[in-house]
């Protein structure tokens, strides 16, 4: 799972037992090496299924981590990019490699703001939003908050969008991995100050949908064809598309 460029299992236990902040400051500079980054066919499958709901002028990627998502923003917006995080050491991290990663001198402009998701420093500021692998950050009674931050920072008829897979069935050994590390973390969690919260499985499509609506938002749903179907025909992954009224 890790190239010898990644964390030593030393670095992450030391993560494991910190702040979600202070861990990612650790975690940072080897965090792109580790299969907790973003995989680029998943970036690139947004990327495609976003693409034709623009154009747009400025993008917000909402707790950015090392810049993965600032990437696909930088594809799809014409003037305007901001990655937002708590971690300063993710920020820099992401500052560090996102230029390096394209090299456009003629793309949109991008700027790091650190803040903490549940209170953004923004007002009807981007016409589109994403967001990448940091929804197991917020637990399920923090989501209303965190989609109205989202939603004030909106232009009106502005996008949030994120991929979200389908369930697992129960007969998957990922479910029972999942439901194992969820289970572990809320061990961690009751036994060990300050807590991490990380979660796997707190994140279902109906409870997401219902709050993205009460915040303001109009859901619709995108498969991303790009990873098949399940055998009753449903997707395996979908975008959420949350445009503000």
């Amino acid at each position: 799972m890790f190239t010898s460029e990644g964390p030593t299992l030393r670095e992450l236990a030391v993560q494991a037992l910190s702040s979600i902040e202070h861990g990612y400051d650790l975690l940072a500079p080897k965090f792109d090496h580790t299969p907790f980054r973003t995989p680029d066919r998943f970036l690139d499958a947004v990327a495609g299924a976003l693409r034709p709901l623009g154009p747009f002028t400025a993008g917000l990627d909402v707790c950015c981590g090392t810049g993965a998502g600032v990437g696909v923003l930088r594809e799809l917006c014409g003037q305007r990019v901001t990655g937002v995080d708590f971690s300063a050491g993710m920020l820099a991290a992401a500052a560090a490699a996102v230029p390096a990663a394209d090299g456009r001198e003629d793309g949109p402009s991008v700027d790091w703001v650190r803040a903490d998701a549940r209170a953004l420093p923004f007002t009807a500021a981007f016409d589109l939003a994403v967001s990448f692998g940091a929804f197991g950050h917020f637990l399920p009674a923090e989501r209303p908050g965190l989609f109205a931050e989202v939603h004030r920072s909106l232009r009106p008829g502005g996008v949030f969008a994120f991929p979200l897979g389908a369930p697992l069935p129960v007969r998957s050994p990922l479910y029972w991995g999942l439901w194992g590390f969820d289970a572990a973390m809320r061990v961690r969690n009751a036994l060990w100050r300050p807590p991490f919260v990380m979660y796997y499985r707190t994140f279902p499509l109906r409870g997401v949908r219902d709050d993205l609506v009460g915040a303001g938002f109009r859901v619709e749903l995108l498969p991303l064809e790009e990873f098949g179907r399940r055998p009753d025909g449903s997707p395996h992954c979908r975008l959420v598309v949350a445009r503000r009224g």
